[in-house]
């Protein structure tokens, strides 16, 4: 069997803060990739360097040494400029905090990455989105007449609009309830099922459950994997570790 291409390759990834004798590493040495169409979680307590590698592999902070790749391109020497388009272009978010615009229609939030970029957005592919996410019918209402759970969607219909290569979520379930949380995650599911490469920062084995792999951190390392497993073994596994979700 062909084994796919990487979404995204990390090469002995160490991220410090600090200096001298103070020095800090929110990474150590990390290396990892992640396949194109892969569903994968990063779990590790507070401290571990989640939220670090997430930052590291989406561009948003640079490693002190080692190197990150999206597809073929090496993020490691490019100008904040660069940066800051190929994440426009190549890279969707989302947040535990929706981020959206209160004066705009659910719409309007999802075009706003097109019209960032320079485009002008098609009603039609914006409707495309918002129809892939379930609010096509909602697409002139504001977030202050949506749920959560439908702002959320919005959320993530406004980071796929611009077709990126990966998405990245931050506890994308954090401030939902579970019902609505189960939701999110079968749209992530049922995305990366189409080919869609999702890489998610969560604490809920529940959330995790879902991704193809789940990678644990600790203390800056990677500590274990875990391959299409369920809430119950992510839990276990944890607490074999000492672990801790927080």
């Amino acid at each position: 069997m062909n084994q796919r291409p990487a979404a995204i390759r990390l090469d002995s990834v160490t991220r410090s803060y600090g200096r001298a004798a103070d020095t800090v590493d929110a990474l150590d040495s990390v290396s990892l990739t992640l396949s194109r169409g892969s569903f994968t979680a990063i779990m590790g307590p507070s401290g571990s360097g989640k939220s670090t590698l997430l930052q590291c592999m989406a561009g948003l902070d640079r490693p002190t040494s080692g190197r990150v790749f999206l597809g073929s391109t090496d993020l490691t020497g490019l100008s904040e400029r660069k940066l800051t388009l190929l994440r426009r272009e190549r890279i969707g978010f989302v947040f535990q905090a929706f981020n959206l615009m209160p004066a705009l229609t659910a719409e309007q939030n999802v075009a706003l990455p097109l019209r960032l970029a320079g485009r002008r957005p098609r009603r039609a592919e914006v409707r495309e989105v918002l129809e892939r996410v379930g609010l096509a019918s909602r697409a002139g209402h504001r977030p202050t007449e949506l749920s959560g759970g439908q702002q959320q969607r919005v959320a993530l219909a406004r980071a796929l609009v611009t077709r990126p290569e990966i998405l990245f979520g931050d506890e994308p379930t954090g401030a939902l309830d579970s019902r609505t949380g189960r939701q999110v995650m079968e749209l992530l599911r049922s995305m990366a099922d189409a080919g869609q490469t999702v890489t998610m920062v969560t604490h809920d084995p529940v959330a995790a459950s879902y991704a193809d792999r789940v990678v644990l951190l600790a203390d800056g390392s990677l500590r274990d994997e875990l391959h299409s497993p369920s809430a119950e073994e992510i839990a276990s596994r944890m607490t074999a570790l000492a672990v801790v979700p927080c």
